[in-house]
Protein backbone atom coordinates (compact mmCIF):
# COMPACT_ATOMS: atom_id res chain seq x y z
CA UNK A 1 0.00 0.00 0.00
CA UNK A 2 1.06 3.41 -1.16
CA UNK A 3 1.50 5.86 1.76
CA UNK A 4 2.98 9.36 2.18
CA UNK A 5 3.74 10.83 5.57
CA UNK A 6 4.76 14.52 6.38
CA UNK A 7 6.20 15.80 9.07
CA UNK A 8 8.16 18.62 10.70
CA UNK A 9 5.55 20.93 10.77
CA UNK A 10 5.00 23.51 13.46
CA UNK A 11 4.76 26.85 15.11
CA UNK A 12 7.75 29.18 14.03
CA UNK A 13 7.65 33.03 14.09
CA UNK A 14 7.57 35.50 10.91
CA UNK A 15 11.33 35.11 9.17
CA UNK A 16 11.76 32.08 10.59
CA UNK A 17 12.43 28.89 8.89
CA UNK A 18 11.16 25.05 8.96
CA UNK A 19 11.82 21.72 6.81
CA UNK A 20 8.97 19.64 5.95
CA UNK A 21 10.04 16.04 5.36
CA UNK A 22 7.60 14.08 3.33
CA UNK A 23 8.72 9.52 3.45
CA UNK A 24 6.82 7.69 0.61
CA UNK A 25 6.71 3.57 0.90
CA UNK A 26 4.64 0.76 -0.88
CA UNK A 27 6.82 1.76 -4.16
CA UNK A 28 10.23 3.79 -5.42
CA UNK A 29 8.66 6.95 -6.80
CA UNK A 30 12.26 7.91 -8.40
CA UNK A 31 10.62 8.69 -11.87
CA UNK A 32 7.30 10.16 -10.06
CA UNK A 33 6.68 13.75 -10.01
CA UNK A 34 7.06 14.65 -6.23
CA UNK A 35 4.91 17.92 -5.41
CA UNK A 36 3.67 20.08 -2.85
CA UNK A 37 0.69 21.81 -1.81
CA UNK A 38 -1.07 24.07 0.89
CA UNK A 39 -4.05 24.57 1.91
CA UNK A 40 -5.06 27.91 4.08
CA UNK A 41 -8.51 27.73 6.59
CA UNK A 42 -11.40 28.62 3.97
CA UNK A 43 -8.85 28.54 0.84
CA UNK A 44 -8.27 25.96 -1.83
CA UNK A 45 -5.69 23.70 -1.91
CA UNK A 46 -2.88 25.30 -3.99
CA UNK A 47 0.30 24.55 -5.50
CA UNK A 48 4.05 25.12 -3.58
CA UNK A 49 6.72 23.41 -5.19
CA UNK A 50 7.35 20.24 -7.26
CA UNK A 51 10.44 17.97 -8.44
CA UNK A 52 10.19 16.39 -12.06
CA UNK A 53 12.60 13.84 -12.83
CA UNK A 54 15.08 14.44 -15.79
CA UNK A 55 16.36 11.21 -16.40
CA UNK A 56 19.33 9.18 -14.20
CA UNK A 57 19.67 11.08 -10.83
CA UNK A 58 19.06 14.39 -12.07
CA UNK A 59 15.70 16.37 -10.80
CA UNK A 60 14.07 19.20 -11.73
CA UNK A 61 12.36 22.17 -9.38
CA UNK A 62 9.38 23.95 -9.68
CA UNK A 63 8.08 26.86 -7.79
CA UNK A 64 4.75 28.84 -6.88
CA UNK A 65 5.86 32.76 -7.51
CA UNK A 66 4.84 33.10 -3.90
CA UNK A 67 7.46 31.09 -2.10
CA UNK A 68 10.58 31.04 -5.56
CA UNK A 69 13.08 32.46 -3.47
CA UNK A 70 12.20 31.30 0.13
CA UNK A 71 11.57 27.52 -0.39
CA UNK A 72 13.87 25.02 -2.21
CA UNK A 73 12.25 21.39 -2.80
CA UNK A 74 14.43 18.27 -3.21
CA UNK A 75 14.66 14.85 -2.59
CA UNK A 76 16.40 11.71 -1.80
CA UNK A 77 16.01 9.05 -3.41
CA UNK A 78 17.68 6.75 -1.28
CA UNK A 79 15.55 7.55 1.45
CA UNK A 80 12.42 7.60 -0.61
CA UNK A 81 11.95 11.15 0.59
CA UNK A 82 11.04 14.80 -0.86
CA UNK A 83 11.91 17.76 1.44
CA UNK A 84 10.48 21.16 1.47
CA UNK A 85 13.15 23.95 3.12
CA UNK A 86 10.72 27.11 3.63
CA UNK A 87 12.75 30.27 4.66
CA UNK A 88 11.50 33.52 5.36
CA UNK A 89 8.24 32.62 6.54
CA UNK A 90 5.42 34.93 6.39
CA UNK A 91 2.02 34.95 7.72
CA UNK A 92 0.33 34.23 4.39
CA UNK A 93 2.58 31.03 4.48
CA UNK A 94 0.35 29.62 7.49
CA UNK A 95 -1.33 26.02 6.04
CA UNK A 96 -1.85 22.79 6.14
CA UNK A 97 1.44 21.39 3.65
CA UNK A 98 0.53 18.34 1.78
CA UNK A 99 3.19 15.83 0.01
CA UNK A 100 1.67 14.64 -3.59
CA UNK A 101 3.31 12.13 -5.83
CA UNK A 102 1.86 11.34 -9.64
CA UNK A 103 3.61 9.31 -12.40
CA UNK A 104 3.36 11.72 -15.32
CA UNK A 105 3.86 15.51 -15.45
CA UNK A 106 1.55 17.38 -16.91
CA UNK A 107 0.40 20.49 -15.18
CA UNK A 108 2.39 20.88 -11.72
CA UNK A 109 0.27 22.96 -10.58
CA UNK A 110 -3.09 20.87 -11.05
CA UNK A 111 -4.50 18.70 -8.16
CA UNK A 112 -4.87 15.75 -10.46
CA UNK A 113 -2.10 13.78 -8.30
CA UNK A 114 -2.52 9.79 -7.57
CA UNK A 115 -0.93 9.66 -4.00
CA UNK A 116 -1.61 12.46 -0.91
CA UNK A 117 -0.55 12.57 2.41
CA UNK A 118 -2.61 13.66 5.20
CA UNK A 119 -0.65 17.11 5.64
CA UNK A 120 1.20 18.67 8.24
CA UNK A 121 0.18 22.59 9.87
CA UNK A 122 2.30 25.15 9.80
CA UNK A 123 1.50 28.10 11.62
CA UNK A 124 3.31 31.64 11.23
CA UNK A 125 2.80 33.90 13.76
CA UNK A 126 3.83 37.76 14.18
Amino acid sequence: QVQLVETGGGLVQAGGSLRLSCAASGRTFTTYVMGWFRQATGKEREFVAATTWSGGRTYKAHYADSVKARFSVYRDDAKNSVYLQMNSLKLEDTAVYYCAARRIAGVLSSTSYEYWGQGTQVTVSS
